[in-house]
């Protein structure tokens, strides 16, 4: 079956965050919306049936988060896509990554503690640490001939300061990195060695580009495996982020039953109906789905670096070796935030997210999401190329 994600799906007046929001965010209707990782296609056929038949049953009750048939489900599309053999008893469901990544820090750390991330990075990570009344300790990625790598001679030493925790971001948004095993494997010895345990978000995980593969961190090493939460959805490969439900992987059963009791106390430990036929169906039935979206994506990509290169050169791309996000440099066009926000949304039209969100190292920059219809991607470029070179000079 071929799919068309040339197809336009007007998202208006669904209740959509990606759509519908605008005139609260920014007091103005209109705006063209090319910001949260919230894709613009249709779901897989398998998951819109699977829902509809979970429907027919016209009973909504209590339901059992994590069923054989769905940890099957997860288990083997792990093993297939990403090479990593896990158990059944190792998995439990949760209400989106976020909630996994708060419920971790609530089971796994104190008042206080300080945790480590590696900015400019997903904006959430400082909601989940701060707002629990822990301490975030940055380790700056920074950058080697225009890619992002990591800075281990930072991260052993802070981590030396007493760190608890590492949450990484793998692949990392919104710099599209997809960690090397050598990568992964000097983190995890860092982690093992200073007794950090490593919380890994890989909700991007099956959104790869040609070159690259996802290496779950757990995976790495034994040792790791004993002392690492790793997080995973089928939100952002297969469009239902709305239907809150995803799957925390911990090999460890000390850490386990940790965990599972956070997320009693939260009252959050009982499953989505619908979310849960959708991921077993994602899993088991759309992988023919995700390879043509993989092909798609990768045509949006090179659409979106021709048009920079040829119209808005200021402009530097960050190449994506993962996700469907790609990370601006606007930089040269020698714009404060104020005027570069004006730019994007009053001159241009477009809501992006300013890199000022995502922490040190996002000043002048800005996130686009390239995962929409060709015909959108064309129209936002084009008015981005519009308000850079003629309106921002007249």
């Amino acid at each position: 079956m071929r799919y068309d994600f040339d197809k336009i799906c007007d998202r208006k007046n669904t209740c959509s965050l990606k759509w519908d929001c605008s005139a609260s965010v920014y007091h103005t209707e209109g705006l063209l919306p090319m910001w949260i990782a919230d894709m613009d296609f249709p779901a897989p056929h398998c998951v819109a049936e699977a829902i509809g038949k979970r429907n027919g049953h016209e009973i909504y009750g209590y339901t059992e988060s994590m069923p054989d048939s769905l940890k099957d489900a997860v288990a083997g599309w792990v093993l297939k896509r990403h090479g990593w053999k896990i158990e059944h008893r190792w998995l439990c469901y949760t209400p989106g990554v976020v909630s996994a990544l708060s419920a971790s820090v609530l089971a796994f750390t104190e008042p206080g503690d300080r945790i480590m991330i590696q900015p400019p990075v997903y904006p959430p990570f400082y909601n989940v640490i701060r707002g629990n009344g822990r301490i975030p300790v940055t380790n700056p990625l920074k950058t080697e001939a225009g890619r992002y790598v990591m800075d281990f001679d930072d991260m052993e030493r802070k981590m030396k300061t007493g760190v608890k925790m590492m949450i990484l971001c793998s692949p990392h948004n919104p710099v599209g990195r997809v960690w090397e095993r050598k990568e992964l494997s000097r983190l995890a010895e860092l982690c093992v060695k200073n007794n950090v345990l490593l919380v890994s978000d890989e909700i991007h995980s099956d959104i790869v580009f040609n070159g690259h593969r996802h290496i779950p961190a757990a995976s790495v090493s034994h040792e790791i495996e004993q002392k690492s939460v790793t997080c995973v959805a089928a939100s952002k490969t297969f469009g239902v982020a709305g239907l809150t439900t995803s799957a925390t992987i911990i090999p460890n059963p000390e850490l386990s039953a940790r965990f599972q009791n956070q997320l009693k106390c939260l009252g959050i430990e009982f499953g989505n109906v619908f979310g849960i036929a959708a991921m077993e169906a994602a899993y088991r039935d759309g992988e023919e789905w995700l390879e043509q979206l993989l092909e798609y994506l990768s045509g949006n990509l090179r659409v979106l670096k021709d048009y920079f290169d040829t119209n808005i050169p200021q402009i530097k791309i960050t190449e994506p070796e993962g996700t469907y996000l790609v990370w601006l440099d606007f930089s040269a066009l020698g714009l404060d935030g104020k005027k570069l926000n004006d730019l994007i949304v009053n001159r241009a039209g477009l809501w992006l997210d300013s890199g000022s969100i995502f922490g040190a190292g996002g000043e002048g920059f800005q996130r686009v999401n390239i995962a929409c219809p060709r015909a959108i991607l064309h129209k936002a470029l084009t008015q981005l190329e519009y308000a850079v070179n003629h309106v921002q000079c007249s």
